[in-house]
């Protein structure tokens, strides 16, 4: 995990509880206070899905570059051994 997602998933923490502990000090009935803090859970939940996907998608494509990298390292070496071996 990255330095920025670090960060936003903390943030995203924090303004889950500042609101979570805004809503139970709140002077509403409780009906109302359960759904807002349902509300804010899923938000909550909504964010972190979508930092989860934008780092999985950083990740897939690290992925990529990192066996192609291996690919076009291991066809260098194949061209190499191949012109050894006609030389030799």
């Amino acid at each position: 995990m990255n330095d920025n997602t670090k960060v936003v998933v903390a943030l995203l923490a924090g303004l889950a509880a500042g609101a979570a502990l805004g809503i139970l000090f709140a002077p509403d009935k409780g009906n109302e206070t359960r759904d807002k803090l349902t509300e804010s859970l899923k938000n909550l939940g909504d964010s972190i899905k979508e930092t989860a996907a934008a780092e999985i998608d950083n990740l897939v494509g690290l992925k990529d570059k990192v066996v192609e990298n291996i690919k076009s390292k291991i066809r260098g070496a194949e061209e190499e051994y191949q012109d050894d071996l006609e030389h030799a």
